[in-house]
């Protein structure tokens, strides 16, 4: 018995520490920002007219400490590969009700130097539309428009940036 309770809780915790690992995904086309409620940074953007980037989609809200701790990677990434053909989407997906109010998020904006855009998803709908379930969570779509490789949580931050520069590296 107590052989079993080890080796369930052993694969309890292997399966933990593996959901949140980067992994290459079977492509599938990302789908396209909707019910944004407000864009900061940015004129609206969309997918087509996209086409050809290669693209970071961030899933993040500003109260998340989960977030907050990768957000300098991010602002990395995007000062590093923006020029390069990378261009990060912060989706901001509000957990409560405060992280819904606009001057909330611009005031966050400001605190993590975030200049890249950012897509106010109050309504959760492109949060919906990639049947994402976590905070923070990265979608890498490839010039094709696919998305290709998903990572959820914090960490694998060299796995993320190799794979945005093996995207950026490719043809389309």
């Amino acid at each position: 018995m107590k052989t079993t309770l080890k080796f369930l809780a052993a694969a309890a915790t292997l399966a933990g520490a593996s959901a949140g690992a980067g992994a290459a995904t079977a492509p599938f086309e990302a789908p396209e920002f909707s019910g944004i409620t407000q864009w900061l940074n940015s004129e609206p953007l969309t997918m087509k007219q996209l086409h050809g980037k290669v693209i970071l989609v961030d899933f993040w809200t500003y109260d998340c400490i989960n977030c907050i701790n990768t957000l300098s990677h991010v602002v990395q990434w995007h000062d590093k590969y923006k020029d390069k053909g990378l261009v990060v989407i912060g989706v901001h997906t509000p957990e409560y009700a405060f992280e819904r109010k606009t001057e909330n998020v611009r005031t966050a904006l400001k605190r993590f130097d975030i200049r890249y855009p950012v897509a106010q998803d109050n309504r959760y709908a492109t949060w919906n539309a990639y049947n994402n379930r976590y905070w923070p969570a990265f979608y890498l779509v490839n010039k094709k428009g696919q998305v290709v490789y998903t990572h959820f949580g914090e960490g694998q931050y060299e796995q993320t940036e190799a794979r945005i520069q093996q995207l950026l590296a490719q043809t389309e």
